[in-house]
């Protein structure tokens, strides 16, 4: 279906669109502490949406029922057709969820970890349900099967949720994923990158440079 950036770095999602492979950014508060600890929000997502195209999401801060709701419409205020609104999944969620859907704004329910915690957010009417690869590895479990039996219970049930996998560590991790059955990877730009190298492919166009160059020529 597609693939996303994990970043909110607008210069370098401006240069990683180009490849004309992207489809669409998440952000998170982590990444946005990290890559623009001061930066005002509002300014980074207006930056964002103004150098890509596709769904934008961005996640809820806020953790009372009326708290979410009213961050989420400020949110969705800023591009109502293309900010995705990340709720964390709980049961807060699950209500704030709710409402979102039947206001039929776009969302992706997030830190998911577990097959019967998708099915909950695809049964409330999520956009995306998102399951960190990353994380669910960290707790030792192969995260594989998680994906894969949660697309066989969507399409078995014809919920319209599509899956994103994130927290992504290595590049096997995106290999893994696409096979299991996740329908959008979302990738940090290093991911991103690895998924374009390898040595053969140098190895090979250099060869094939070097052979041309020196070709006999007519004179």
């Amino acid at each position: 279906m597609g693939l996303f950036i994990d970043s909110s770095d607008p210069k370098e999602i401006k240069d990683l669109y180009a490849w004309g492979v992207l489809s669409g950014v998440t952000t998170n508060p982590l990444i946005i502490a990290r890559e623009q600890p001061s930066a005002d929000l509002s300014e980074v997502i207006h930056e964002i949406l103004a150098v890509s195209t596709g769904d934008v999401s961005v996640e809820l801060t806020t953790e009372t029922e009326a708290e979410m709701i009213k961050e989420a419409l400020g949110y969705h205020s800023w591009d109502t057709q293309r900010i995705v609104i990340k709720v964390p999944f709980s049961e807060t969620g699950l209500r704030v969820l709710h409402q979102l859907t039947k206001r039929q704004i776009k969302t992706n329910v997030t830190c998911l970890m577990a097959m019967n915690q998708a099915y909950l957010a695809a049964l409330g009417g999520a956009t995306y349900v998102s399951l960190f690869s990353g994380r669910v590895q960290d707790m030792g479990y192969d995260v594989r099967p998680v994906i894969s039996s949660t697309r066989a219970v969507l399409d078995r049930e014809g919920l319209q949720s599509k899956i994103i996998v994130g927290s992504m560590r290595h590049l096997m991790d995106v290999n893994e994923a696409l096979e299991a059955g996740c329908h959008v990877p979302t990738v940090t730009p290093p991911i991103l990158r690895k998924m374009v190298w390898n040595p053969r492919t140098i190895e090979t166009i250099a060869e094939f440079n070097d052979a041309w160059r020196k070709r006999p020529t007519k004179r």
